[in-house]
């Protein structure tokens, strides 16, 4: 694979994150592995796993596998509800950061806030503590709404990146405003949307046309350049290739505005207050 160059939002601490990366969910240990692998070399830079996936191991085989310098990669993974809490968040480092082979995560997220539990805000202010140790460069939560997001302000601490649900049916634009206000950056799961009739809208395949690119390839240029952090998963070669291949044209307003139409508002959005792990 040729080597592709990925622009990065800068984080508030200073960290640069990758505008695009992998996403590996569902992927076992061995696919991870071989996925990562694959990705690494293709210029991926960005890894996104979880406590929940059941594949950091494989991931952190991959990244082995890749021989890349431990600093040229940016890799995020979650913890689930268990650990929330001070000495809970510190147990889930260690577990992740074993699983995974590394000393230190880049960005580690609340996987859903789980506000039945109400630990949530303590779960964030452990992602504090350890970067204030540098065991973690930077405070995430995943699925929080705004609401979650206020309590998370009041405490006193202000997430890097919220990572949710979005995409072009899903623009989640009250969500991304609240970021935009608290320089949060927002970073999209399934940005290629939960099904892959999607890619088949005649907006989407008319610019790929337009364009000489995949209809995927238009979707995930949608996301970045709005700033949207996007992390597809993929474990084919060839689209993992294309994934990243987004970088050597630009979308108009318009255009973005109408990929932005498809929007169908609450639809099949997870509702983060009645459902997490």
């Amino acid at each position: 694979m040729t080597l592709k160059f990925v622009p990065t939002v800068q984080l508030r601490n200073g960290a640069d994150l990758p505008l695009l990366g992998l996403g590996t969910w569902p992927l076992n240990d061995a696919e991870a592995a071989d996925t990562v692998a694959t990705a690494i070399d293709a210029g991926y830079r960005l890894i996104d796993t979880a406590e929940n996936y059941r594949n950091e191991a494989g991931v952190g085989e991959g990244i082995h596998r890749s021989g890349i310098e431990r600093g040229e990669l940016f890799l995020t993974t979650k913890f689930n509800r268990k650990w929330h809490g001070h000495d809970g968040v510190r147990q889930a480092f260690r577990n992740s950061s074993r699983l995974l082979g590394v000393d230190y995560i880049d960005l580690l997220l609340v996987h859903w806030p789980n506000p039945d539990h109400g630990r949530y805000v303590e779960a964030v202010e452990g992602i504090a503590a350890l970067v204030d140790e540098g065991l973690v460069r930077a405070v995430g939560t995943s699925n929080f709404k705004p609401s979650h997001l206020q309590r998370v302000l009041d405490a006193g601490v202000v997430p890097e990146v919220n990572q949710i649900q979005l995409d072009p049916r899903r623009t989640r634009q009250e969500v991304r405003a609240f970021h935009a206000r608290h320089s949060i950056v927002t970073e999209a799961w399934s940005p290629l949307g939960p099904r892959s009739d999607l890619l088949e809208t005649p907006v989407i395949t008319a610019l790929a046309e337009q364009y000489g690119k995949f209809p995927a390839q238009i979707v995930l240029r949608w996301h970045v350049q709005q700033g949207v952090v996007a992390i597809p998963k993929s474990s084919r070669p060839e689209r993992l290739s294309q994934n990243i291949d987004i970088f050597d044209f630009e979308l108009t307003p318009q255009e973005l505005d109408s990929i932005s139409a498809l929007d169908t508002g609450g639809s099949e959005i997870t509702d983060s207050d009645t459902f997490g792990h």
